[in-house]
């Protein structure tokens, strides 16, 4: 079967990278620069020519279905594919009448990752959408997956993100040894490639999409998700955490405190699972749920299976949404709040330490960028921004029954 695709389906700063076999790839920068629709296309086009096996991952498994899977799906039917491309129902796996496939795998269990083979050959391609929710052990044992196959088909590693801090280990092993500059867009060598993109190499955004991303005021964000740069934070709220992997230490967690902030489709479900030591004032978040598009009986199983019986401390603003996490087996409380508990959370959770499993990516992501409030010369203003605080705000509801308590031995005293 012979399919023309007319290139005016692709933003022209990526057509030159069609075709691209670096070994490892890095597609990054602001909101909106068309980069996923890029590499989904790309893969769609690379499995027709046969010969290449793709691997396509995000932190959690579930969240492929809403995103990746969904585009290329579109792809397929806006390109007229469909008499040679199915796509399995169940898992998303997309299968060319070539015989190579698209399969889609979260990076939340590594070890089923082991199991899974193309019906073809080996897997090529490795690519990894939201790459920055990622850790660097994760992605080296992705790489295994690749070994095999013939030398004469050269084998790819893809990485695409919006840059988040420069501590992030994504900056330092592929940006910092380069001297990157924010002004730069490409690198290229055998090896490596880096492209920055922006809103401005993305010809569908609509004027609204365009004025949406120029208005931002905060220089953070403009800079991050705007200008697509790597981000560098002051005024950060929190500095007392540190990440480590907890995973063999589950068992000794038994002392819960567990918090969730609702959120369905603009903002994600947001649960943390921790273990207090309250003897020395440290906080374990061994798991995290962090998912968009959960309805309630979906979100109590798995709060269930991350939680079991202890107690969930639940965003008061929805009792609906309590009742029904309740009904459906949940230990849901209601959150307290009350005047001032934002800030007066925050300040108790200053003084806590803080421990996050490495594999807690999202909860690291929002503790690395919650930050105050800025008047015009840069000063902190003690009001945090209403953003990148959903595990946060869990975590406070979390722990509201120890602040209260610190809160009354304050009075008293």
């Amino acid at each position: 079967m012979k399919v023309n695709i007319d290139e005016g389906v692709f933003n022209d700063a990526y057509l030159p990278y069609l075709g691209e076999m670096a070994r490892t790839q890095v597609y990054f920068g602001g909101s909106s620069s068309g980069k996923s629709v890029f590499l989904a296309q790309r893969d769609v086009v690379d499995l027709m020519q046969g010969g290449r096996n793709f691997l396509v991952c995000r932190q959690v498994g579930r969240t492929l279905r809403g995103s990746v899977v969904q585009e290329i799906k579109k792809i397929i039917s806006d390109w007229g594919l469909s008499d040679i491309m199915s796509v399995n129902k169940s898992d998303g796996t997309v299968t060319c009448s070539n015989g190579y496939q698209i399969v889609f795998a979260g990076l939340d269990d590594v070890e089923k990752l082991k199991s899974i083979v193309p019906a073809k050959g080996v897997f090529t391609d490795i690519r990894i959408e939201e790459a920055t929710e990622s850790d660097f052990r994760t992605v080296k044992q992705l790489m295994k997956r690749q070994r095999g196959g013939s030398d004469k088909t050269p084998k790819r590693l893809t990485l695409s993100f919006n840059p988040i801090l420069k501590n992030h280990w994504i900056y330092k092993k592929y940006f910092a040894g380069l001297g990157w500059a924010d002004k730069q867009t490409k690198y290229e060598s055998d090896d490596l490639l880096i492209l920055k993109t922006t809103y401005k190499d993305n010809k569908f955004l609509t004027a609204q999409d365009v004025a949406d991303l120029e208005s931002e005021t905060d220089e953070y964000f403009y800079n991050v998700y705007t200008l697509g740069n790597w981000g560098v934070l002051g005024n950060v709220i929190f500095t007392n955490w540190k990440v480590e992997d907890l995973s063999g230490m589950q068992d000794q967690f038994t002392n819960h405190r567990h918090g969730l902030d609702f959120g369905y489709s603009a903002d994600p479900a947001a649960g943390v699972f921790t273990h207090y030591d309250n003897k020395r004032k440290t906080i374990y978040i061994y798991d995290e749920l962090y998912e968009k598009g959960l309805t309630n009986d979906v979100l109590a199983v798995h709060v269930i299976e991350k939680a079991g019986d202890s107690y969930v401390v639940c965003d008061s603003a929805e009792p609906k949404s309590i009742a029904e996490l309740q009904r459906d087996g949940v230990s849901a409380l209601s959150a307290e709040k009350g005047k001032d508990s934002v800030n007066f959370g925050i300040q108790w959770l200053q003084r806590q330490s803080i421990v996050i499993d490495k594999g807690c990516v999202n909860t690291i992501n929002e503790l690395s960028q919650y930050k105050w409030k800025e008047d015009k010369s840069g000063e902190a203003l003690r009001k945090p921004i209403d953003k990148f605080n959903h595990a946060i705000d869990g975590l406070r509801y979390a722990y509201e029954r120890d602040m209260k308590a610190a809160r009354t031995v304050a009075w008293e005293w």
